[in-house]
């Protein structure tokens, strides 16, 4: 499984912020930046950019906006092989959010999109691009989109200089038939570009999601510490460090930080295999119907969530 070409992208700050608001002490923040250094993993996603006209500060922690000051706090100069990522929505971030590379330590900006925004996210993109940053576009709940939309989008996105393009799953209800199809047709229509994936666990299968594409081509992978991310999580990245056999990544400092840090936020953030998230991977649809039900008094009612899914969704016994 060497793959000399692979990268390695950390989010767990920034998807795991979806769970608490971005409300993670320096010490947590730095030590997952450490453990990502120590541990050789190419690009650690440190939060959002986002607009203070969209979320309040009040609100949301520093992570969600990440301005130079809070992540320099953090990170320094780094002066290290592992690149800093944040993510912009888009319609929640301003320009002038963005300073040119020159004075900012962040190495790359990932644009979050849904298909019907794609000429929005490629102005931003390149925008980031001619700025100086690394820029990827993130299309989105993909397995909603229709291949005709998708055709058009993918179309649009070859004639850009959008370097990076991503398969998401963002509802955790692909299996690996669905990316390879897709990182097939990704790396066809889009020749010259990186792939990356970005696979969140409803059903269970963000790592073997993870490592089909990166077998069809896909480099960029992402993954979080003990797989922490918005509801069910992402593809755990000491699995995926386990999986490569790469000599440049370190399995201890990954376990290290999930010893310290991520297992002991387990008492309070309930991310990770839970029935209702499973649910709405299996029915196709957006977590925030089970995260809402995990944050009420029917966590554990199972049945009765499945029951509310079908009244209010789709069909499925």
């Amino acid at each position: 499984m060497y793959k000399k070409d692979i990268k390695v992208i950390d989010c767990t700050v920034r998807d795991g912020g979806l769970m608490n608001k971005w409300k993670f002490s320096d010490d947590f923040v730095r030590g997952v930046y450490n453990a990502c250094v120590d541990g050789g993993i190419d690009y650690m996603e440190i939060g959002y950019k986002s607009s203070e006209k969209a979320f309040s500060k009040a609100e949301n922690g520093p992570w969600k906006f990440c301005e130079e000051k809070d992540v320099r706090r953090i990170v320094g100069e780094n002066k290290t092989n592992t690149k800093i990522s944040v993510m912009v929505d888009i319609g929640r971030v301003e320009l002038e959010n963005i300073p040119p590379k020159s004075k900012s330590v962040i190495d790359m900006i990932r644009v979050a999109t849904y298909v019907h925004q794609i000429d929005k996210a490629i102005q931003m993109a390149e925008y980031c691009h001619d700025k100086g940053y690394e820029a990827t576009i993130n299309l989105m709940a993909v397995s909603k989109v229709n291949e005709r939309d998708l055709d058009e989008a993918l179309t649009d996105v070859a004639k850009s200089k959008v370097p990076i393009f991503y398969v998401v799953d963002s509802f955790g209800s692909m299996y690996c038939e669905q990316i390879e199809l897709l990182a097939k047709k990704y790396l066809e229509m889009l020749k010259g570009k990186a792939i990356g994936i970005h696979a969140h666990n409803n059903m269970q299968l963000a790592f073997s999601n993870t490592i089909t594409a990166a077998m069809h081509g896909c480099n960029m992978l992402d993954a979080t510490l003990l797989g922490l991310g918005r509801g069910a999580g992402n593809c755990p990245i000491e699995i995926l460090i386990a999986f490569l056999k790469n000599p440049k990544y370190r399995l201890l400092p990954l376990l290290q930080v999930i010893q310290d840090h991520i297992f002991p936020l387990q008492k309070t953030i309930d991310w990770g295999y839970h029935i209702p998230y499973l649910v709405t991977g299996a029915m196709n649809e957006h977590p925030k119907e089970a995260m809402a039900w995990m944050d009420s008094e029917k966590k554990n009612d199972f049945v009765g969530f499945l029951k509310h899914m079908h009244d209010n969704f789709a069909i499925l016994e």
